[in-house]
């Protein structure tokens, strides 16, 4: 039997797959699984692009799936993640964090942080930290395919990007490899 690390990877690499296809997307290269009971139940990508909807991030497209299948949701319940794990390349943001907890999810384990819009630690701690009357906290869990996670990032922010309302020129930034070490205390 493997041990939690190496199905956390395993887990890990399928929501790598999901970040390349964003990538190859022209979106940001953010993808995600949902597992429940061994199983990826939803897989997504981010679609804030295609979709030309900011809230189209990787987590929320695969939560309108599950919450809209009905042998992933039989019936509505208060918190109809609480037996799911979420793996996603980049800490969630704010948003989605928020969701992630109103929906009870069980455990998240992310890629990198978000120091602009991490929502697991990176700037709030709404998973945890943040007190709320009805949510219950969940635990996240960062650096698992950090490396691979910053990047495909980087891969993805020294290229044009025509999506953007004014495109600046990127013809003169090199693809930073150094990545320095984690940081345990980063992980929530």
């Amino acid at each position: 039997m493997a041990d939690a690390n190496d199905v956390h990877i395993h887990w890990m690499k399928e929501a790598m797959n999901m970040a390349q296809e964003a990538f190859d997307a022209g979106e940001v290269p953010v993808g995600c699984v949902f597992v429940r009971d061994s199983k990826i139940i939803a897989r997504s990508r981010n679609r804030t692009n295609e979709l030309k909807n900011g809230t189209r991030h990787a987590e929320l497209v695969s939560i309108d799936r599950i919450l809209a299948d009905p042998n992933l949701t039989p019936q509505p319940c208060q918190y109809p993640l609480s037996e799911t794990t979420l793996y996603v390349t980049v800490e969630p943001c704010i948003m989605c964090a928020s969701a992630l907890r109103q929906l009870g999810i069980k455990e998240v384990f992310y890629g990198c942080s978000n120091d602009r819009f991490g929502g697991c630690g990176g700037v709030l701690s709404v998973n945890s930290s943040l007190g709320h009357p009805r949510h219950p906290a969940y635990q996240a869990t960062g650096g698992y395919l950090r490396d691979e996670a910053i990047m495909i990032l980087r891969r993805f922010y020294i290229t044009e990007n025509s999506n953007a309302p004014i495109p600046k020129s990127k013809a003169n930034r090199v693809l930073k490899t150094e990545i320095s070490a984690w940081n345990a205390s980063q992980s929530t």
